[in-house]
């Protein structure tokens, strides 16, 4: 597929995505528009967008490509998932309706203190920038190396383009428009991986049947390890799973945000219920994407890439035809485009609110507001192009390896703040918060390099996210007892 064709489906693409921004916002906008879509927001249209949100580039080409190293293993982290969007559901959901609020760390606010509130607020906006960017650099790499390398366009021009077109049909529109946008992302990715898979299964020559079969009798398609010492064992991946989810989903202003712009939280937990099922049917195709994959190549001849992230891309633009690239192009433009853009809005919400509290200053009209937004969106759009270029400098790992290592040592504090904040009544010092939160995923850090000397051969998996999350609260009870000696 020539790099013109692909540069082509990406300008359709995103005329697409500027079309429905206009659509949404012929209606005007305004601040309560932007961060909450006035509550108006269809439960079904929020479910169908999360599927986009989740997935992501990250899902989209480094999940068929892990299966290479960790065969169907990552099933397991879909199952805990599933555990997880109900704690999400019918635990958090309701507290934050219950509080009216707009950014979900106004919890921590109320609970703890404005301290709490700010690391809160803070932990997020670096989890979702370090996230964010990584998603980014994979797709952009990809393009990178497929589309303008062989046009002599650098790399840093390539992840800027991406930026500014995000930047372009998000900052007026806000929430009210991305719920809109994420309905029609979320549909070509799909399209795009059950395309992929229809243009594998004609490279291999298999009917239904033997597709099938072909992935049930692939030792790729081994799901379950019991052995405890592996970072794959089940019951790590699983509960460490359900823990992630939480943290990811349910303590993310990112994902939350949309979720509460449903009218109603019977509306809003019925989003998180019908998008259970899609999201591990959707990463079941994934995988079994994956499986094919490795099995055209074994029979085609074709090396796999030593980065297992190129697996997919290589062979849908070099080796499947014209079909399978343009389905690859039209679901990693969706994977590009739907979880990065609405990062930029919420990073923006949460800046805004839990930080600046522009909300609470009476000296600024709404118009003054609007301006401070506008420059906060922006400035995160440049923060992701910086981190993205960080990543291009010394980046090696799967992207998805990652993106949940991240997730490990930054949302650990944030689910012990909230923990600790749900399941006890007792309080801390809020000024020594931060503190706590960031001596938390230091010692974690240790604690994972010294693990498998001191027990015994055990390496840390998707725990390390409960593990974060107990230290960060071990820390806050004791700061809050060594007041009382104080006192004493």
């Amino acid at each position: 597929m020539s790099p013109l064709v692909i540069i082509l489906c990406f300008a359709a693409y995103f005329g697409a995505l500027l079309s429905i921004a206009w659509l949404t916002l012929r209606r005007g906008t305004s601040e309560a528009g932007y961060l909450l879509g006035g509550r108006r927001s269809p439960w079904w249209l929020i479910a169908f967008g999360l599927v986009g949100d989740s997935l992501s580039g990250v899902t989209f080409m480094s999940v068929p490509g892990e299966v290479g190293t960790r065969n169907f293993t990552y099933l397991q982290l879909v199952l805990g998932g599933v555990v997880g969007y109900l704690v999400v559901a019918h635990v958090l959901l309701p507290l934050y309706y219950r509080l009216n609020l707009t950014s979900i760390y106004g919890y921590l606010g109320e609970r703890f203190g404005p301290t709490a509130r700010t690391t809160g607020a803070m932990f997020f906006v670096l989890s979702r920038v370090l996230g964010a960017a990584a998603r980014l650099f994979l797709s952009a790499g990809v393009l990178q190396a497929f589309v303008f390398d062989p046009l002599g366009v650098p790399f840093w021009a390539t992840s800027s383009t991406i930026i500014l077109l995000m930047l372009v049909y998000t900052y007026r529109g806000g929430i009210q428009t991305l719920v809109w946008t994420d309905l029609f992302q979320s549909s070509l990715l799909l399209a795009g991986v059950v395309l992929s898979l229809v243009a594998v299964a004609r490279g291999l020559d298999l009917d239904l049947v033997g597709l099938v079969r072909t992935i049930h009798e692939s030792p790729r398609s081994k799901a379950f390890v019991w052995d405890w010492r592996e970072p794959t064992y089940f019951w790590k991946q699983f509960i460490g799973s359900a823990a992630i989810v939480v943290a990811m989903t349910g303590l993310d202003q990112n994902m939350m945000q949309k979720s509460l712009s449903c009218p109603t939280i019977g509306e809003a937990q019925r989003n998180i219920h019908a998008f259970i099922p899609v999201q591990v049917g959707v990463n079941l195709l994934f995988l079994s994407l994956g499986v094919l994959l490795y099995e055209y190549a074994a029979r085609t001849g074709v090396v796999p890439p030593a980065r297992t992230d190129l697996l997919f891309p290589t062979l849908a633009l070099q080796h499947l035809g014209t079909f399978a690239a343009v389905a690859f192009v039209l679901g990693l433009a969706a994977a590009t485009f739907s979880s990065a853009d609405s990062v930029l809005t919420t990073l923006t919400t949460s800046f805004s609110v839990d930080v600046l509290r522009l909300g609470e200053r009476s000296d600024l009209d709404e118009a003054a507001r609007t301006r401070v937004r506008r420059r906060i969106h922006a400035a995160f759009a440049a923060a992701l192009l910086l981190v993205i270029l960080a990543f291009r400098a010394w980046s090696s790992e799967s992207v998805i390896s990652i993106v949940l290592r991240i997730a490990g040592y930054t949302y650990g504090p944030l689910l012990g703040l909230f923990a600790l904040g749900i399941l006890t009544r007792l309080r801390v010092r809020d000024r020594l918060v931060p503190v706590a939160c960031v001596l938390a995923p230091v010692l974690c850090w240790v604690l994972e390099q010294k693990s498998p000397h001191w027990f015994g051969g055990y390496t840390m998996g998707f725990e390390l996210l409960l593990v974060n999350a107990g230290i960060t609260v071990a820390l806050l009870l004791v700061l809050r007892r060594s007041r009382h000696v104080g006192e004493a």
